[in-house]
């Protein structure tokens, strides 16, 4: 039997959750403009807990795909593949909302603006955006800012460093049959620095501690990796029967965990367990839901747009809003139909952007040779 090191994986069920779950995201940013049933909901409004759910994914991947990093030559190579991965749509996004707040600013003298300014978009804020230290807490930033879910990409930045610069300081300490072990603390490590600091379990942090909650998520996802590696050579035997009922009773225990999460928010490392869970499950797509998903080329191109989605959503959801419920002075309760065309302009403008901004960035990229397929070179948060 082949040594599991060296199956090359395609975890194309993976990629489809990520896409699913952003758009999860989308609709929960999306509630608050709505009137709605179909968005005002248990399940949409407690949606922000997917944001974990990248988290432990791009553990998972990025464990799998460097499997070793032993000198600085190797780290600043993984950081400028994830940096030309993540940061010209983010930085090109940030620069769109600053174009946007000045043209409010200029416009507010002449007419009606109901925000002309916001207060969190400031000069400090935009500077840690930009240097993406926007998910640690820092003097006199009160809020999220510019363009919202960038926090993430920033608690995701930390954990790359922090995951090369481990594998390093493993390899020249020759403590490399330790590594999952060392990683394997680091969620505890951050959840017991979480904890001291606010005297709370939850997760839901983001511009203040979310990097301590992109490291419970991310090294979640590394021990992740590491069973399903160790468990592959058994459970790939196993009936396909067996598979299914998992998959169908990850997502009745997942489903129930986001609806009831206004009570389970307050001890959020829970998802991490549930997210573990689910990405062992349907990493090895033997059941009917895997099955049923990777029939759809709909859920496959949002999967690959996942990113896009993700970081497009927020700017033109508010431009959406402008137009159709201020401009056209349609009611929020219109957004029950409103949705679809929002995402409808969500998947249009991601889809380019996918090509001529996230693709054109990462042409020359060249990945691990254990890794070079679509699924895990568009891996990020999500």
């Amino acid at each position: 039997m082949a040594n599991p090191q060296t199956i090359k994986h395609r975890f194309h069920v993976l990629d489809i959750f990520r896409g699913i779950f952003a758009s999860m995201v989308v609709f929960f940013h999306l509630s608050p403009f709505a009137d709605t049933p179909l968005l005002n909901n248990n399940f949409v409004e407690n949606s922000d807990m997917f944001v974990d759910f990248f988290f432990v994914l791009s553990g998972f991947v990025i464990t799998y795909s460097y499997p070793k990093i032993s000198n600085a030559t190797e780290l600043g190579g993984f950081i400028k593949k994830r940096l030309l991965r993540i940061y010209p749509l983010h930085i090109i996004l940030l620069f769109c909302f600053l174009i946007i707040e000045n043209i409010k600013l200029y416009f507010s003298t002449y007419i009606h603006i109901n925000q002309p300014y916001n207060e969190s978009n400031n000069v400090l804020t935009f500077f840690t955006s930009l240097f993406l230290v926007n998910s640690v807490k820092l003097p006199g930033i009160r809020d999220v800012s510019w363009n919202i879910p960038s926090w993430s990409i920033s608690a995701e930045m930390i954990c790359y460093l922090i995951f090369g610069g481990a594998l390093v300081l493993l390899h020249k300490a020759r403590l490399q049959s330790v590594k999952y072990a060392a990683l394997g603390a680091l969620p505890f490590l951050a959840l017991f620095i979480l904890i001291t600091i606010t005297g709370r379990a939850e997760l839901n942090y983001s511009f203040d501690y979310g990097f301590l909650r992109g490291i419970i998520g991310f090294f979640t996802g590394s021990v992740c990796y590491y069973v399903f590696n160790k468990a592959y050579p058994v459970l790939s035997q196993i009936k396909a029967s067996y598979f299914s009922f998992l998959e169908i009773l990850t997502m009745l225990v997942l489903g129930l965990m986001i609806y009831y999460g206004t009570a389970l928010k307050a001890v959020g490392f829970v998802y991490e367990f549930i997210f573990f869970l689910a990405i062992l499950t349907f990493s090895f797509e033997r059941g009917i839901i895997s099955a049923l998903l990777k029939k759809s080329g709909l859920l496959k191109n949002i999967g690959t747009y996942s990113y896009s989605i993700y970081m497009t959503h927020t700017l033109l959801l508010s431009l959406f809003n402008v137009v159709f419920i201020r401009l056209l002075k349609l009611p929020p309760s219109a957004y029950v139909y409103l949705v679809f065309l929002n995402y409808y302009l969500i998947y249009i403008v991601s889809r380019w952007t996918y090509n001529h901004i996230e693709m054109w960035f990462t042409k020359g990229i060249r990945l691990p040779q254990n890794n070079r397929n679509k699924v895990l070179s568009n891996s990020t948060h999500h």
